[in-house]
């Protein structure tokens, strides 16, 4: 049955002091991905030795980029996850009082993660698998989170959009069972890199579209998943997040230290009209006036020459 997509549909994401809104009708949130020790093995060798210093580096610098909120991620193999998680994330918020997406396929490290959180994080992520809706769901509704819902499940990730619909379409249930609203899940439909799959970016925007129309929920995604392989990568990354959000998607997990790909992200957010006035486009990118042509300008004004 498809619902009236007018109605608003509002995550809420807080650390100690600040709420952060993905919302249907509101501003892109970027969250920051480079807290992230998958393929950079110079962190993933600090984190394992105890020396943080970079992932306190990583969040200020993305915070000052623009991020919205951070993700944080400690998979590192045969290191304590859940020890290293939860160090990461007591840092995290020591430093930025940005909200946080706490990011692991391990449910220890998903409880460690949540006992030292400060505010209602975002859990990624649960997918469709039966057994681990069941470990997870409880996890996130006992925190009182938001969980970012992944579109595969026991038999992989299809090719077929409408069948990661239906999975989707499975998590949300699965979650309401659990007391947990759709407007706490936020559904990633999953993208694939466009050098090998040519449909991926296709197969993303109408996905995002139903799953905005028919479940109404919130969208998120690994943003440069599809640019992967490909030269000139933050280009396509960039232009793919314009068309995502103009397909309905409200927030990506990506690097807002791509300049090509911030920009595409903020003057979509101006031709989708979500941003008001175009007020943050004007703040971001207004040429700062030189004290002396700001003089010369008002004088000129004032003799009324054009």
């Amino acid at each position: 049955m498809r619902k009236n997509p007018n109605t608003m549909t509002e995550t809420v994401i807080s650390s100690a002091t600040k709420e952060v809104v993905i919302g249907l009708n509101r501003p892109f949130v970027m969250i920051g991905e480079r807290i992230n020790p998958t393929g950079r093995k110079l962190l993933a060798e600090e984190m394992k030795n105890g020396d943080f210093s970079r992932v306190e580096a990583d969040a200020i610098a993305q915070v000052e980029a623009g991020a919205h909120m951070l993700d944080v991620n400690a998979g590192i193999p045969l290191a304590d996850e859940p020890a290293l998680l939860s160090q990461a994330i007591k840092l995290v918020q020591s430093v930025t009082d940005v909200p946080l997406s706490i990011d692991s396929s391990i449910i220890e490290a998903l409880e460690a993660g949540i006992a030292v959180y400060e505010g209602k994080p975002l859990i990624n992520s649960v997918t469709g698998e039966d057994e681990v809706l069941e470990r997870v769901l409880p996890l996130v509704a006992k925190a009182g989170a938001a969980v970012v819902a992944i579109s595969n499940d026991e038999t992989g990730i299809s090719e077929d959009p409408d069948v990661r619909f239906d999975v989707a379409r499975k998590i949300v249930h699965a979650a309401a069972d659990f007391g947990i609203p759709a407007s706490d899940v936020v559904v990633d439909p999953l993208v694939m890199p466009i050098g090998a799959m040519g449909t991926a970016g296709q197969q993303v925007f109408a996905l995002v579209r139903r799953l905005r129309d028919e479940l109404q929920v919130n969208t998120t995604c690994g943003a440069s998943n599809v640019s992967f392989g490909l030269p000139n990568r933050h280009a396509i990354t960039g232009t793919f997040l314009s068309m995502a959000i103009g397909a309905g998607m409200s927030s990506a997990i990506m690097n807002p230290m791509h300049p090509e790909v911030k920009t595409a992200v903020m003057a979509a957010d101006v031709l989708a009209g979500h941003d008001r006035d175009c007020a943050a486009w004007i703040r971001e990118y207004r040429a700062p006036a030189i004290d002396g042509e700001a003089r010369g300008r008002r004088r000129t004004n004032r003799r009324g020459i054009a």
